[in-house]
C-alpha cells in the first residue's frame, strides 16, 4: 500500500511540475502577434464606424480639415471635432482648423 501512495505521489507530482518546463517562448511570440493585430483591427473597425456615424448625424465642415488632413465634423453644440486612428472624437478649436489642400 506504501508503495503504491509513493508511485501516485510521483506520478501527480510530475504532472504537475511538467507544465513549468514546457517552452512557452514561441506561443508567446506568436500570441502577441495576433494580439496587436487583433487591436489594429479593433482601431479600424471602431474608426470606420465612427467616422459614418459622424458622416450621418453631424454637419461636414467643408473647406477645412483638421490636424493630419482629418475630415472635420461639427456637432450639435456648435463643437469641432475629428475622429482619430482609434475611433475617438478629438475636440479642436477652430483656430486649430486648416483651409483644406485644393487638389
Amino acid at each position: 500500500m506504501k508503495n503504491l501512495f509513493k508511485i501516485a505521489m510521483f506520478a501527480a507530482g510530475t504532472f504537475m511540475i511538467s507544465p513549468a518546463f514546457a517552452q512557452t517562448h514561441k506561443d508567446s511570440t506568436i500570441g502577441h502577434k495576433i494580439s496587436k493585430t487583433a487591436k489594429k483591427v479593433g482601431h479600424k473597425t471602431s474608426q470606420i464606424a465612427a467616422n459614418g456615424a459622424s458622416a450621418v448625424v453631424d454637419k461636414k465642415y467643408e473647406g477645412k480639415v483638421g490636424p493630419g488632413n482629418h475630415t472635420v465634423y461639427i456637432d450639435e453644440h456648435d463643437k469641432y471635432y475629428y475622429i482619430n486612428k482609434k475611433g475617438h472624437r478629438v475636440y479642436v478649436k477652430k483656430s486649430q482648423l486648416i483651409d483644406k489642400p485644393e487638389k
